[in-house]
């Protein structure tokens, strides 16, 4: 049974927010809100709370897996970032976009693309993610929760939090509210792994992306 902690979306208790990254560092796997949707995640450096969201989520090793940092240079230590691509994020930054780029050694095997070695990055817009991640010291695993139902179809935006909540406290070890209703809508994606930068998938602020595409050479 997942451990609830309430918190403030604005104006999170530090305290909480301490008791959260400690067993995140213990290799705790947690449900929590971001600027997007709600995610499930944990230290991008514990190996067996890694392996844990990808059972909870039925991903194969091959699959990657998104991760938060907490702004443009701190994504420099985890991904190679050309002169456009920086010229590009530094507008976007921060947001509700995913970043595909080359991977550093920074970043662990297990969350990265093995073929591509490449990663996806995101820099949230969210004070309660920006907290975590501040305390915690380094990025959080970020893959969404968004879960169908037994008919295959999803739950509407009054239920959804009661249903993920309901569906995963025995399979998460943290489950963080910040009282407000979750979102459904998903992340842009941006590829800067290929040479002609594209939108891969148009979620939250895709038009914007196209424009700074358009406007920086």
């Amino acid at each position: 049974m997942a451990i609830l902690y309430e918190l403030n979306q604005n104006n999170p208790q530090q305290r909480t927010i301490e008791q959260i990254v400690a067993a995140l560092q213990k290799g705790a796997v947690m449900l929590y809100p971001t600027d997007t949707v709600y995610a499930i995640g944990c230290d991008l450096n514990v190996k067996s709370a890694v392996e844990k969201v990808r059972r909870i989520k039925q991903m194969s090793n091959d699959k990657p897996l998104t991760f938060l940092c907490s702004s443009l240079s701190n994504i420099s230590e985890y991904a190679r970032v050309s002169d456009r691509a920086y010229r590009i994020m530094k507008h976007l930054i921060p947001g509700p976009y995913t970043f595909l780029l080359p991977a550093t050694k920074q970043v662990p095997k297990l969350v990265m693309s093995p073929k591509r070695k490449t990663t996806g990055i995101r820099v949230p817009e969210n004070t309660l993610c920006q907290e975590l991640l501040k305390t915690l010291g380094n990025p959080i695993v970020s893959t969404s929760a968004h879960l169908p139902d037994e008919d295959g179809e999803y739950p509407t935006i009054n239920v959804a939090q009661a249903y993920l909540f309901d569906a995963l406290e025995n399979q998460v070890d943290i489950i963080i509210d910040n009282q407000v209703d979750p979102g459904f809508n998903v992340s842009t994606i941006l590829d800067f792994t290929i040479d002609e930068p594209e939108v891969v998938r148009q979620g939250l602020g895709w038009q914007e992306v196209e424009n700074w595409l358009n406007i920086v050479p």
